[in-house]
């Protein structure tokens, strides 16, 4: 299976960096969750403002870690950073978008959103405890598809991945024995399967492993026709992965009980919501290392809740309610600020 349109995406991110010298210091890395509607954005915001993206899709650990290097304006992560680590490291974080995880499958015969699993179900195959894919706990919740005597071939991030910190934290959540024996971690220790990297790299393994599972973001299991699964929701209801699914389970968050509104979004109530929504968070000194490239950043942020929304939805991201995006604009205000003090965000305006 050719990844054409991941592809692409990629081509513009690289297209990106043919910049002035001024804008070349306008730089992020990070989670592979976001990056193509980032990249996305990046080509629209281009074309608008001259301004360029250099976002390197590296996964959330890398994004932590250069962003505390100051090797880039700004970081990405899926796993949002408690507290107290934001204060020792004097970064601002804040919501950019929400989407969903998605169990993808590779089964022939199978088509996308036919099979149906559960949270418990897909913890005990990722424990290595349902070895075969006519095992009747997977049987009992598909009584109409035609499952192979196969064995199911695992596949999970390699990398320090927010993905994967918002899967094992609803796998911890619905399955005693997962939170037990696994936990919640961006990098965690997985019973058994191969570790691929990035969303990009899961989403190729199973494409070209028969019986094999994994878990990547929506827009990568759509772009690239991988067969994804429906999941039964805390409600007990069977749902598909749309737009309208994660903004259920988005629409009672509380943004602001959490600092840097780190909140996580998974296994939220609801009939129609989606078991396994996430949001996707930006790193950034509060106290400018480069005020230029800063300010830059905060007006291409900006620009992105405003315009970028309808981009969004294209991929089946949702975008951040307009209440949310206006307290995170008086955060910047009031928070980002130059060597001399001067709110950065203010000055851009």
């Amino acid at each position: 299976m050719k990844f054409t349109k991941i592809a692409a995406l990629t081509a513009v991110a690289l297209v990106a960096t043919s910049w002035t010298a001024f804008a070349a210091d306008l730089s992020g890395a990070g989670a592979t969750f976001p990056y193509p509607v980032y990249a996305k954005w990046a080509d629209a915001y281009k074309k608008a403002t001259g301004v360029g993206l250099n976002y390197q899709s590296i996964g959330s650990g890398g994004g932590i870690k250069q962003i505390k290097a100051k090797t880039v304006t700004f970081g990405a992560s899926d796993a949002p950073l408690p507290g107290k680590e934001l204060d020792e490291a004097g970064l601002a974080q804040f919501p950019m978008v929400m989407g969903g995880i998605v169990p993808v499958v590779n089964l022939d015969g199978v088509k996308p959103g036919e099979l149906v699993i559960d949270g418990p179900t897909l913890a005990k195959i990722f424990l290595g405890d349902i070895k075969k894919w006519d095992d009747p706990a997977i049987a009992k919740l598909n009584s109409g598809v035609k499952l192979p005597s196969k064995a199911i071939a695992l596949v999970h991030r390699s990398d320090g991945s927010g993905t994967t910190y918002n899967f094992s934290y609803y796998l911890s959540d619905v399955s005693p024995d997962w939170k037990t024996k696994v936990g919640t971690n961006t990098a965690v220790q997985w019973p058994a399967g191969i570790g691929a990297k990035g969303n990009e790299g899961v989403a190729n393994n199973v494409a070209q492993t028969k019986g094999s599972i994994g878990y990547v973001e929506y827009a990568y299991a759509k772009q690239n026709k991988l067969t994804f699964t429906k999941m039964v929701n805390k409600a007990g209801k069977t749902v598909a992965p749309t737009s309208e699914a994660f903004q259920a389970a988005a629409a009672n968050a509380d943004w602001k009980s959490q600092p840097g509104y780190g909140v996580i979004l998974a296994n939220q109530p609801g009939d129609g919501s989606w078991p396994m929504t996430a949001a996707t968070w930006i790193l950034i000194y509060k106290k400018a290392p480069d005020a230029v490239a800063t300010g830059e950043a905060l007006k291409f942020f900006a620009w992105s809740y405003g315009k970028g929304q309808d981009m969004a939805k294209e991929l089946d991201y949702v975008p951040m309610p307009a209440n949310v995006v206006a307290d995170i604009q008086k955060m910047w205000s009031a928070e980002i600020k130059d060597a001399n003090g001067k709110p950065l965000f203010a000055l851009t305006q």
